[in-house]
């Protein structure tokens, strides 16, 4: 969102503007596919392809093309390796990645207006990009990401908001801590909570939804499992941690945890034994949530849920 409105906010004031965007990425390399940010004619960027002298070099390049005034729409490849023949970035970290440089033009206003709609309402869409400029839909496109290299030309595919979704299962200090730490990357949060005037979960701000449920027995209603759904159930104690989970617990999730001692847990999970839950169910939940981090504060423990359903998350990546 940060880059596009840059792009879209020099636009309008007639500030000439490039956008650097990375294709394509192999191996170790420090700028990954999807990886973008925009150079301004006044030396402003926002947004990243990587880093390091590589970025710093097409910083420089980017504000030299817009001193000149003319149009530009290339595809560099880069090679993070100094033994490289040709293509070098001066970064030694390995693997290669693919970079178009493109001046914004005139033509393109309307998409990055469109798109920067859609992404303020939350809603997701369709981006593409060739060489010849941009252009936004408001239908989905099948895949995330989609790119294909031509002669002389490429068809980027982006499907544009929010490619996750984490659902908050508690208003409580450790729901605020979290989505506070989750809302600087790509979810979209949710946060339910049963208890009326509860003051953490008024006083979220980070969460892109609240919502107040009369119990958390009626969480299927709203929560519908997917690949791109994660959910952290952190009540006020067992009897609505159990509430929660039994509503929930016989969809598939990218990420489903509870908050609780290893204790409390087991004598839930041998409760769901007796009654005949199916032990398939029970061994993708993730209890006790979060990595081993022996964190004590809530801010603690939001870090090591946190750092548990990013590895989740990029574990096929």
């Amino acid at each position: 969102m940060q880059a596009w409105q840059f792009i879209y906010d020099n636009q309008r004031t007639g500030v000439p503007v490039i956008l650097m965007y990375v294709l394509e990425s192999i191996g170790s390399s420090p700028g990954r596919r999807g990886f973008h940010m925009a150079v301004s004619s006044n030396g402003q960027f926002c947004g990243t392809i990587g880093g390091g002298i590589m970025e710093h070099k097409f910083v420089e390049m980017a504000k030299a093309l817009l001193k000149e005034g003319m149009p530009y729409s290339e595809v560099h490849r880069q090679v993070h390796d100094k033994m490289a023949v040709t293509d070098q970035s001066g970064m030694i970290c390995s693997g290669e990645q693919t970079i178009f440089i493109y001046t914004i033009r005139e033509k393109d206003s309307q998409a990055i207006g469109r798109l920067i709609q859609s992404l303020t309402a939350g809603n997701n869409g369709s981006l593409e990009i060739t060489k010849s400029g941009l252009s936004f839909s408001a239908d989905m496109p099948q895949r995330d990401f989609q790119y294909e290299a031509y002669d002389e030309d490429f068809l980027l595919t982006i499907k544009t908001g929010y490619r996750y979704h984490l659902h908050i299962i508690g208003g409580g200090h450790c729901a605020l801590a979290l989505s506070k730490l989750m809302s600087s990357i790509d979810f979209h949060i949710s946060i339910y909570e049963e208890r009326e005037g509860l003051n953490t979960f008024e006083q979220n701000v980070y969460a892109h939804q609240k919502i107040a449920v009369p119990g958390y027995a009626d969480l299927k209603k709203y929560i519908q499992g997917d690949d791109h759904t994660y959910i952290a159930i952190m009540t006020m104690g067992y009897r609505t941690d159990d509430e929660a989970l039994r509503s929930l617990i016989s969809h598939q999730y990218a990420y489903l945890g509870v908050l609780g001692s290893r204790s409390k847990m087991e004598k839930m999970f041998e409760a769901y034994r007796r009654e005949g839950i199916d032990e398939s169910m029970l061994s993708n939940i993730y209890s006790p949530i979060g990595i081993p981090i022996k964190s004590q504060t809530a801010d603690e423990i939001a870090i090591s849920i946190a750092a548990e359903i990013i590895a989740v998350k990029n574990k096929d990546q």
